[in-house]
C-alpha cells in the first residue's frame, strides 16, 4: 500500500531516537571545534632567540625590502646508472683463495711467534745459568789465584821427636804463593828428608794459613849393629843411631839384622800386639823364621816361647794371665805358641 507523502509511520518503542543522536552528534562536533580553536589560540612556548651576527642581520635588513628573486628550476638531465657487472665464479674462487692464504700465512705468523717465544725462553734460562756458572768460576779462580789467598803463616803440630821449627824453616820457599798455585810435590820431597815422619795432612786455613799435621815413626825397638844401637819402628826405618841402648826398647836379633825379612816382620807384629805396661816388662826379641819368636822378660829368666805372629792379641792376653799366676816363679818358659794349651815350664 502506498503511503501518503510525508507520512511516517511511528517508530517502535525500542527504536532509538534519531532525533537524539543527529543532536547529539552536532553537539559533539560543536564541542570538538571549539576545542581545535582553543588550541589554535593557545600561545606557543617562547623559544630563546639567538642573536644573530650583526653582518647576517644587515644582510637580512638590506633585502628584507627587496622583492624575493626565486631561482628557477632547472630540469635536471636523467644520467643512466652504469650496470655493475657481477664477479664470475672464477673471480670469487680467486678471492676466497688468496683470503684463505692470508689467513694461513697469519696463522703460521702466531704459530711461529709462539713457538720461538719458548725458545727463546728456553735459551734465556739456559745462557742466565750458564752465565752464573761461570761468574762463579771466574770468581773463585779470581780469588784463589789473587794475593788475598796467598800463603802467609805456617804451622805444624803432632811432633814429639821433631823440631817444628826445623820444619817450618824448610817449607817456607812458598811464602806468598797462592794457595792455587802452591807445589805440593815440592812440600812431600822437602818433608820426606825427615825420616822420624811416618805420614803427615796439610789443611789449608784462610785468608793465609798452611796447617802441617804430622804423624811421627813410632820405634819399637833397637838393633846391635857394631858399635851402635840403631832405633827402628815397625817399617825398620832407622829413626836415630846412639852409641848406647835406648831406654826401655828391647834389643831386635834376627838373622844378619835384615830388616826385610819375615823373621823381622813377625817380630815388629808381636811387639805392636803386646799391651804398652807388657811391653816395658821385653829386655830382647830373638827370631830366625817368621814361626820361632821368643820374647825374653827384663829382671828375671824367664822366657815366652810365642811362635808366628798369628793370633798375637789373643796369646798376649794368655800371657798376662800366665805370668800374673807363675811371675815369681824363677826362671822358666811360658808356651803361648798354641794358645788353647798355653803352659808354663819352670828350667
Amino acid at each position: 500500500m502506498k503511503r501518503p507523502e510525508g507520512f511516517d509511520a511511528p517508530a517502535p518503542a525500542d527504536a532509538p531516537d534519531r532525533s537524539r543522536s543527529s543532536a547529539r552528534g552536532a553537539t559533539t562536533s560543536t564541542e570538538k571545534t571549539t576545542r581545535e580553536k582553543k588550541v589554535r589560540e593557545k600561545p606557543a612556548r617562547e623559544k630563546p632567540v639567538r642573536e644573530k651576527p650583526a653582518r647576517v642581520r644587515a644582510s637580512r635588513a638590506g633585502s628584507a625590502g627587496a622583492e624575493p628573486n626565486p631561482r628557477p628550476s632547472v630540469p635536471r638531465p636523467s644520467v643512466p646508472r652504469p650496470s655493475v657487472p657481477r664477479p664470475s665464479a672464477d673471480r670469487t674462487a680467486a678471492a676466497e683463495l688468496r683470503a684463505a692464504e692470508r689467513a694461513r700465512k697469519r696463522h703460521e705468523r702466531r704459530e711461529l711467534k709462539r713457538f720461538t717465544r719458548r725458545t727463546r725462553q728456553r735459551r734465556i734460562a739456559w745462557l742466565t745459568g750458564i752465565g752464573t756458572v761461570a761468574m762463579l768460576v771466574l770468581l773463585s779462580l779470581g780469588a784463589a789465584y789473587s794475593p788475598l789467598l796467598a800463603l802467609r803463616d805456617i804451622q805444624v803440630d803432632g811432633t814429639s821427636r821433631l823440631d817444628p821449627a826445623q820444619l817450618v824453616d824448610a817449607v817456607d820457599g812458598q811464602i806468598g804463593v797462592p794457595f792455587a798455585l802452591l807445589d805440593e810435590s815440592r812440600i812431600r820431597d822437602e818433608l820426606g828428608e825427615f825420616t822420624l815422619i811416618r805420614s803427615y795432612t796439610t789443611e789449608l786455613l784462610p785468608p793465609g794459613t798452611l796447617i802441617i799435621h804430622i804423624v811421627e815413626r813410632a820405634p819399637i825397638g833397637s838393633i846391635s849393629r857394631g858399635a851402635q844401637f840403631d832405633l827402628v819402628d815397625a817399617a825398620g826405618v832407622v829413626i836415630a843411631s846412639t852409641p848406647e841402648r835406648t831406654p826401655g826398647m828391647p834389643v831386635i836379633t834376627v838373622a844378619d839384622d835384615d830388616v826385610e825379612s819375615a823373621a823381622f816382620r813377625s817380630v815388629a807384629a808381636v811387639l805392636l800386639s803386646l799391651p804398652p805396661e807388657f811391653l816395658a816388662q821385653v829386655d830382647g826379641v830373638t827370631a830366625t823364621t817368621r814361626d820361632d819368636v821368643t820374647l825374653v822378660l827384663t829382671g828375671s829368666n824367664q822366657r815366652v816361647e810365642w811362635g808366628s805372629a798369628e793370633g798375637s792379641d789373643h796369646k798376649a792376653r794368655v800371657l798376662a794371665a800366665l805370668v800374673a799366676i807363675h811371675g815369681g816363679s824363677g826362671p822358666g818358659l811360658y808356651d803361648v805358641s798354641a794358645p788353647g794349651s798355653a803352659v808354663f815350664r819352670a828350667d
